[in-house]
C-alpha cells in the first residue's frame, strides 16, 4: 500500500487548503452491485415549447438551485455547505478562499446549464449507483457536469478547492470545463465528497466512470487531461501519481497531462505525466515556491513542465479573468495539445 502522508490536523487543513491531510493510495475495490455500471444520470427535462427567462445577476442563489429543469442535481451547483458561500444572488456571489470572482462569468454558467438542460441535453451523471448511495448517503452529493465539445474530441476533468471541506465549483472548475469546451474538449466537472482520501477516491470513481461509458458520451479517452485548484490540484496529483486504480477505480492509465492552480502539492515520483503549473506570487495559502520547486524536480528526472508565477495574485483566481493571469488557460491548452502530439507520434 502506498501512503501519501503530511503532517498536521483538520483545522490546518481548511486553513492551508488541504496542506495537511493524509491519502491512502490503496487498491480499494469498490462494489458493482451486478457486475457492472449502469449509465445513470441526474434527471434531465425536455425542452418546453417556450424556455424560460435565463438568469440574471439579480436572480437569486436559491431559484437556481430550486429550478425544476435541474431536478435534484440543482443543490449541487453551489456548495452544500452554506457557511462556505456569501451572497444572496448571482451577481453577489463569493466563495470562502476565493478571489477574483466574475459574476458575469457566474450568470453565464448557469444559463449555460439552463439552456442545455431545457434543451433536453444530459449535463449531469450520477457516478454511483443507486444501491452504493443508499449505502453510503454521503455519496448522493457526488456526480460530473458534463461540458460537451465536439463528439469524439479528447476529455478533461475539471477538480475544484475548497479545502476538502467544500467543492468551490462555480469559480474554480464549471468556468474551465466552460472554456475548454468553446476550444471543443469535452469537459467534465466533478461534484465530490470532503475529505482528501473521499475526494481522490470519487475522481477515480469518475474517471472510471468516463472510460466505461466512453462511446455513450462521445469521448476519445487517450491522452486525457486532469485540471485542479488549490485541493483539486492535490487530487489530480495524487490521481497522476498513482492512477485511478490505487484510489479504488479501474485500472486505466494515468492522464496525458496535469493541469495544476495555487496548491502547495509538492509530493511526486518518476512516472508523473507532464505538468502545467500556475499561482499567484501574493498567495498566502499555496506558496509559489513549493510549487515552482517541485516541478523542477521533476523536470531533473525528465518530466515535461510548464510554471508560471503572476505578480500581485493571491489564491485563488479562477479563470484570471481582467488580470495579468488571464492568458494561462489558453497556455495550458497548449501544453495538453503539445502532450496529444507527442502520443500521437509515439503511437505512431
Amino acid at each position: 500500500m502506498q501512503k501519501i502522508l503530511c503532517s498536521g490536523i483538520l483545522f490546518c487543513l481548511l486553513l492551508c487548503f488541504a496542506g495537511c491531510t493524509t491519502v491512502s493510495a490503496a487498491a480499494v475495490t469498490h462494489p458493482d452491485v451486478d457486475g457492472s455500471r449502469e449509465i445513470e444520470r441526474g434527471s434531465f427535462v425536455r425542452a418546453s415549447q417556450n424556455i424560460d427567462v435565463l438568469y440574471t445577476a439579480d436572480t437569486k442563489i436559491t431559484d437556481v438551485v430550486e429550478d425544476s429543469v435541474f431536478a435534484d442535481y440543482g443543490r449541487l451547483i453551489f456548495p452544500l455547505d452554506s457557511r462556505y458561500y456569501s451572497g444572496d444572488t448571482l451577481g453577489d456571489l463569493k466563495l470562502t478562499w476565493y478571489s477574483n470572482m466574475d459574476w458575469k462569468k457566474t450568470v453565464e454558467i448557469a444559463n449555460y446549464f439552463k439552456s442545455h438542460a431545457e434543451a433536453g441535453d444530459v449535463i449531469f451523471y450520477d457516478i454511483y449507483t443507486d444501491e452504493e448511495k443508499a449505502a453510503d448517503p454521503e455519496k448522493e452529493n457526488t456526480g460530473l457536469f458534463f461540458f460537451k465539445g465536439t463528439p469524439g474530441e479528447r476529455f478533461a476533468v475539471c477538480n475544484a478547492g475548497g479545502g476538502f471541506a467544500y467543492v468551490g465549483a462555480m469559480q474554480d472548475s464549471f468556468p474551465h470545463a466552460l472554456e475548454l469546451s468553446k476550444r471543443g474538449y469535452n469537459a467534465f466537472a466533478l461534484i465530490y465528497r470532503p475529505g482528501a482520501q473521499t475526494a481522490c477516491e470519487d475522481l477515480a470513481r469518475a474517471i472510471s466512470f468516463i472510460f466505461e461509458h466512453a462511446e455513450e458520451l462521445e469521448v476519445n479517452t487517450a491522452c486525457y487531461s486532469l485540471w485542479g485548484g488549490s485541493a483539486g490540484g492535490r487530487m489530480a496529483a495524487y490521481l497522476a501519481s498513482y492512477g485511478p486504480a490505487a484510489f479504488g477505480g479501474d485500472a486505466l492509465p494515468r492522464p496525458g497531462a496535469v493541469v495544476m492552480q495555487y496548491t502547495g502539492h509538492s509530493a511526486y515520483t518518476e512516472n508523473d505525466p507532464p505538468t502545467f503549473v500556475c499561482v499567484g506570487k501574493q498567495d498566502g495559502i499555496a506558496s509559489w515556491r513549493t510549487m515552482q520547486n517541485r516541478l523542477h524536480a521533476m523536470s531533473a528526472v525528465g518530466i515535461d513542465t510548464e510554471f508560471h508565477v503572476y505578480e500581485g495574485l493571491g489564491h485563488g483566481f479562477g479563470l484570471g479573468t481582467g488580470t495579468i493571469a488571464e492568458e494561462w488557460l489558453e497556455n495550458a491548452v497548449f501544453f495538453w495539445e503539445k502532450q496529444i502530439n507527442k502520443s500521437e507520434e509515439n503511437a505512431g
